[in-house]
């Protein structure tokens, strides 16, 4: 079987057919997530990322690979259900967590669900040509900058004792504007916001002298030698790497090549577990222990993105070693995470790759960070530039 083909028959055999139908919730709209090992609902609350997340997977799958009238609809039924329970209308600001029926339970310091309804509503509009979709994607896309990045917009976790800022913003505005100039099409908002982030991610977060990439830094740049400023985050940096190498492909950018994969090396070094396999959570940047308990488990989400990472490096530069650590991730992650019995991954793993739970859904894992994995490594492998 051929690497496209393997990743193909994951999606559409093994991966979507978890989650779909049963995620639909046809008594209050939008999506069901917190799925146990054999799909029986563990917990009937909702994400507000999830809503988003499941939406703009449903609607990219609709439209480059086949227009299915119910991956449509289940989408909108998730856009509709965004709109009508997610909003706080004292703020406009979207929640973070409610409950079945919508009701609001939670609302983060830090906003995060406006960026996925912004790339929702996006490849909403690039499918049905709905201009009232594409106006609600860049509407949502800049109250997710203006919160994230005016100064003092929002609230502080600690005090200014010990400023810190982190990459993830950052990573995440990316290829939110990545995704919006994909389906809306170019436009300078869009440039400028790429431009800025790749330059933050590479002038603050990027350190060539010690082959790392920082997870939070203080705002110059420069190293905070606490725990929460040596942690690292291997499966993050890896993930804002190949945001970085899709800008690279799609401005054919040798030097954006070079950042890429520097980011990957460094971070697939420090991540990778000899021992067991796997990507590890957490690692110290000096190598000093991580005060967070759950440091050396594997978790689903940072494999996906590694195999994006990889074979997109391995695209873009033919080098062999990224085709080798593709493969040793690749049959990791599957024996590890897979379930052949009822399909889909595991979310959590202990440290030597049995699961911690039998978790396949919750309000952090819904189906976005695997199906896309599976439909992105379907695409690069399908290019003929990897051998199989």
């Amino acid at each position: 079987m051929s690497l496209a083909d393997f990743y193909h028959d994951q999606l559409f055999r093994d991966c979507l057919p978890f989650w779909f139908p049963r995620a639909v919730d046809e008594s209050h709209g939008g999506f069901l997530h917190c799925f146990d090992r054999d799909g029986s609902l563990v917990d009937s609350d909702k994400s507000v990322w999830a809503q988003g997340r499941m939406s703009w997977m449903l609607l990219t799958l609709y439209q480059e690979h086949e227009r299915r009238p119910e991956w449509l609809a289940w989408a909108e039924s998730g856009l509709r259900f965004l709109e009508q329970h997610c909003i706080d209308p004292a703020d406009g600001r979207m929640f973070f967590h409610v409950s079945r029926d919508g009701t609001p339970i939670r609302k983060r310091r830090y906003a995060f669900s406006e960026s996925f309804a912004a790339i929702a509503f996006a490849a909403h509009a690039a499918a049905t040509g709905n201009s009232a979709s594409a106006d609600k994607a860049r509407h949502w896309f800049e109250r997710f900058t203006d919160w994230n990045f005016t100064p003092g917009r929002i609230p502080p976790k600690f005090t200014n004792a010990r400023p810190m800022t982190g990459i993830g913003s950052r990573m995440i505005t990316l290829v939110t504007a990545q995704e919006l100039r994909k389906h809306l099409g170019e436009d300078p908002t869009f440039t400028r916001w790429i431009d800025r982030c790749i330059d933050e991610i590479r002038t603050l977060f990027v350190k060539p002298d010690l082959r790392v990439v920082m997870e939070s830094v203080a705002p110059d740049g420069s190293i905070v030698d606490h725990f929460d400023g040596r942690v690292l985050n291997p499966g993050h940096a890896i993930e804002a790497a190949w945001f970085i190498l899709d800008e690279a492909m799609h401005r054919h950018d040798s030097d954006l090549t070079k950042l890429g994969c520097d980011m990957l090396d460094w971070m697939w070094q420090r991540g990778w577990d000899q021992q067991h396999g796997g990507i590890f959570y957490f690692r110290d940047l000096h190598g000093k222990p991580v005060q967070e308990y759950w440091h050396d488990m594997k978790f689903w989400w940072p494999h996906d993105e590694a195999l994006i990472a990889t074979l997109m490096a391995h695209r873009l530069t033919r080098d062999p070693k990224y085709l080798i650590w593709h493969e040793a991730l690749r049959a990791w992650s599957f024996q590890h995470f897979g379930d052949p019995q009822h399909g889909e991954w595991f979310g959590y793993l202990h440290r030597d790759g049995s699961p911690s739970n039998t978790l396949k859904g919750s309000l952090w894992k819904s189906f976005f960070h695997h199906p896309r994995a599976l439909w992105r490594c379907k695409l690069l492998a399908s290019t003929g530039d990897v051998i199989t």
